[in-house]
């Protein structure tokens, strides 16, 4: 593994062919898109199990399986404990691969997507990492030791890979920001006028500009509710009873509005027959606001979208108990609806579930499954559905659809714990 890894290093340091010295004349020019040609997937190995018997590294072991034969893998730990668990789990499930890349990088949670490397191109025909500010998705201060922790993960990996790194005030995470590539961004109002109720929107359209070479914003306005932040209390469902949220984000734009190419937006839907569920017919409201959006929104060029809409799964509810990592943190919240929280007891929670929210390979899509054992055929047929859809908009790369639910239940999906390495140079 060792000399797989001091290889890659090699490798990256060559590709960047740069350094984490200031450069004054430096500037970026774009970030490549997702569904660009990719180096590699970065993950980050999970420490912990959002609730028990949910096994989240078996969902990270299924992601490798889908990437490893055809993309490059780069897997980070905690600490050196971690780091020997992992490899050991690794070489037992896949050898000593040539496209598995395993290294020590400090982080307390997964979600690669929202504080890992931010790779944009410049001018100088070199790629550099943007790093905006972090304050755990609005659960904690940014001086926080974890979430400090958390903040400098990209600027850790920018040091491992010789990147220089240009760095924002501004709080924004890579999972309320989908981009097309050629300079369009799209993010929502909820989560960035949050994070950063200081600053006006064309303050944070100079940083987006600035950080990301981005010419145009899109602003929608809510996600999901399945998304909304945990502290403001848990939401009525449709058998009277209440359902908490799972540490979520405020309406991160990758569960619901996703760049399928550059000139083409897959935009969630509600079935209607799901409108006697408030939490559906909730979602309905706010994606049909969006979808009004983006249907009078045009690109970079002055051009509009082409639109396709992709239904949601019915809302997933569950249960989590003292000892659940969670509940564990969520009993722990101070509540603006003035909720007091059961503690001791178990209680209802609502998965952070979408089939928007997967991953873009160079020769593979990888999904979010809902069924299992025991529930409804309608659920089985709206699984095949959604791969269906991805297909459709990825006709050269083989849909894989996978069980998420262990890493939904921690308040997102796959898409959230990856974070892709753009193989693409400025020219």
């Amino acid at each position: 593994m060792k000399s797989i890894l001091l290889s890659f290093i090699f490798s990256l340091i060559i590709f960047s062919c740069s350094s984490t010295k200031e450069n004054d004349d430096l500037y970026v020019v774009r970030q490549p898109a997702e569904f660009e040609t990719q180096q590699a997937i970065w993950l980050i190995w999970p420490a912990t199990n959002h609730k028990q018997d949910e096994s989240v590294e078996k969902v990270t072991l299924s992601i490798i399986k889908a990437l490893i034969e055809t993309e490059k893998v780069v897997v980070t730990c905690r600490d050196t404990a971690l780091l020997a668990h992992a490899k050991e789990i690794l070489k037992n499930n896949f050898g000593e691969h040539k496209n598995l890349t395993i290294m020590e990088l400090p982080s307390y949670e997964i979600w690669a997507r929202d504080m890992g490397p931010i790779f944009v191109e410049t001018n100088q025909n070199t790629m550099a990492i943007a790093d905006f500010n972090f304050n755990s998705w609005g659960y904690a201060d940014t001086l926080d030791a974890d979430t400090k922790t958390e903040e400098m993960y990209d600027e850790r990996a920018a040091d491992l890979l010789k990147l220089p790194v240009i760095s924002s005030p501004m709080i924004s995470e890579g999972g309320s920001r989908e981009v097309n590539g050629k300079g369009t961004l799209m993010t929502t109002e909820s989560v960035e006028k949050g994070r950063n109720p200081s600053m006006s929107k064309q303050q944070m359209e100079a940083e987006y500009k600035r950080l990301l070479g981005i010419k145009k914003v899109i602003w929608l306005k809510q996600g999901l509710t399945e998304d909304d932040h945990t502290f403001l209390g848990p939401i009525k469902t449709a058998d009277g009873t209440k359902a908490y949220t799972v540490v979520t984000t405020n309406g991160h734009v990758d569960e619901f509005a996703r760049f399928v190419n550059d000139s083409t937006i897959l935009l969630a839907k509600v079935d209607s027959a799901d409108f006697n569920n408030p939490i559906a017919f909730e979602n309905h409201r706010r994606l049909e606001e969006n979808y009004q959006i983006l249907s009078a929104a045009t690109n970079q060029d002055g051009k509009p979208f082409t639109i396709i809409r992709m239904q949601l799964p019915h809302t997933l509810f569950s249960t989590m108990s003292p000892g659940d990592y969670v509940y564990d943190y969520i009993k722990t919240l101070d509540y603006k609806n003035g909720n007091t929280f059961p503690t001791g007891g178990t209680v209802k929670v609502i998965a952070a579930l979408s089939y928007l929210n997967f991953i873009i390979a160079n020769s593979v899509i990888i999904g979010q499954s809902c069924w299992r054992e025991g529930m409804p055929n309608e659920v089985k047929l709206q699984d095949e559905k959604a791969a269906q859809v991805l297909q459709s908009v990825f006709p050269n790369r083989k849909v894989i659809m996978i069980d998420a639910l262990a890493v939904n239940l921690g308040g997102g999906g796959i898409h959230c714990i990856s974070m892709q390495q753009p193989a693409s140079i400025a020219k």
